[in-house]
């Protein structure tokens, strides 16, 4: 491991630690900040010092009582604002668009450390705008949800659920995923059935446009396991430790679903290629392959939350139905039913922007978010509860992540409208490069 990997190790696995995550857990339930490690890499002092798993316990500074004494202890251990002075610096020497990449993530985790800090009474509230500017490269604004609520009701209304109000609206989407609502005793079943569906339309849509040794690389090498009580509706862990005889990856990844989660059919084909193929999924595994290649540092093998990488990941996430289908626009989907599952899944996403801006931009409390949401933005009710508390109101996710689904959403868009998919498709897969959002539109602009 050269110097800057030393770096970007102890940066990232420090940051992840003071937030409580643990980046060996299978389970989204241990995980937060650090998305993978698949370098075979010794791990870092940062996650192996001797009071690293005392804070992780406990939850860090996320957890509802901080052990200040092991934190304390932990400080003294690791120097984290060194290690990230230090990718700062090592990204400095580096005149591409790598160096700009890692001054990016350099920047997010100043953040995330100042965010740590004001939590210990160590130092002062950060502006909200930095929060966000620092995660999307862009100023926090609100969502604009009308357009997409228009042609829900649009859709709905052939459908056979008519509606002339916003409380009518509401009760005729709960209708519509009332008749489609999955049973989650039968998700592993039509996980299976749906992601080979949206495999198939990868290998057509999207393969032909990238290199040929990714060819062999399984898009979507996934187990959905449900769990009970999360705190969120679902966690994909890409784990990509285990390896064949061979010794190549195997590029494996869990995904937890919430049994309370409450989702219709034509939404749940939206979260399968969003989370794996070619959604998030895919593109770790195309990123550890290019790891293993020798053709990414080793930031790609170490990816990480609240970041500009996060903003395009999501991005790509959100685009990937489309991907698939080969379109650019909703409105080209085959099926009018599968619209209306993913105008509902942008709205909520629009929806997680909104709580944010709302809840740290305007100060606005809990239950009135609440309503904003459900009223605005077609959530259901658990969505409402979930995104304006444990997500909106977390003092770095709220702050951080929520705004991260609606800049990258629409800026991936933006992208594959004007740029041909034998350009857009490789740049935002990371072939020429591990890219963030910021450092993807400038690749692209040609700069």
């Amino acid at each position: 491991m050269d110097q800057i990997s030393r770096f970007i190790a102890d940066a990232v696995l420090g940051i992840d630690t003071l937030w409580g995550g643990d980046v060996m857990c299978p389970s989204g339930t241990g995980r937060f900040i650090a998305d993978s490690w698949f370098s075979d890499e010794p791990l870092p002092v940062a996650y192996t010092t001797t009071s690293a798993a005392r804070v992780r316990a406990t939850g860090g500074v996320s957890g509802k009582q901080i052990d200040r004494e092991a934190m304390e202890a932990y400080l003294r251990e690791v120097n984290l604002p060194a290690a990230i002075a230090g990718v700062r610096a090592e990204a400095a020497k580096v005149a591409s668009l790598r160096g700009k990449y890692l001054n990016g993530l350099a920047l997010c985790l100043e953040v995330m450390w100042d965010l740590a800090m004001e939590i210990l009474g160590k130092g002062a509230p950060v502006p909200y705008a930095r929060c966000v500017e620092a995660s999307t490269g862009r100023p926090p604004e609100p969502s604009q949800p009308e357009a997409k609520r228009k042609r829900v009701a649009e859709l709905l209304a052939r459908a056979g659920h008519p509606s002339s109000t916003p409380d009518s609206l509401l009760q005729a989407v709960d209708a519509w995923r009332h008749a489609r609502n999955i049973p989650m005793a039968s998700v592993r079943t039509l996980s299976s059935a749906v992601i080979a569906y949206y495999d198939r339309l990868s290998e057509k849509h999207l393969a032909p446009y990238l290199p040929k040794e990714l060819m062999q690389v399984p898009r979507a090498n996934i187990d959905f396991l449900p769990i009970k009580d999360a705190w969120f509706s679902g966690s994909m862990n890409y784990v990509g430790r285990a390896r064949n005889q061979d010794g190549s990856p195997q590029y494996e990844a869990t995904y937890e679903i919430n049994a309370s989660l409450q989702i219709s059919v034509p939404e749940f084909y939206q979260l399968i290629s969003h989370e794996v193929v070619p959604g998030h999924v895919t593109t770790f595994a195309y990123l550890q392959n290019l790891y293993v290649r020798g053709l990414a540092g080793f930031e790609a093998s170490v990816l990480t939350m609240n970041t500009r990488a996060a903003t395009l990941f999501e991005g790509i996430a959100n685009n990937a139905i489309l991907i698939a289908h080969g379109v650019t626009e909703v409105e080209q989907l085959p099926d009018e039913d599968l619209q209306i599952g993913v105008l509902l899944a942008l709205l909520q996403d629009d929806a997680k922007n909104q709580s944010s801006y709302l809840t740290w931009g305007k100060g606005m409390k809990r239950e009135e978010v609440a309503i904003t949401l459900r009223r605005d933005f077609l959530v259901s009710e658990e969505r409402a509860d979930k995104l304006s508390g444990a997500w909106g109101q977390h003092p770095l996710l709220g702050r951080m992540y929520l705004p991260a689904y609606r800049s990258g959403t629409e800026r991936v868009a933006a992208l594959r409208r004007r740029v041909p998919p034998e350009r857009v498709l490789p740049a935002l897969y990371g072939c020429n490069g591990l890219v963030d959002m910021e450092t993807a539109e400038e690749l692209l602009a040609g700069k």
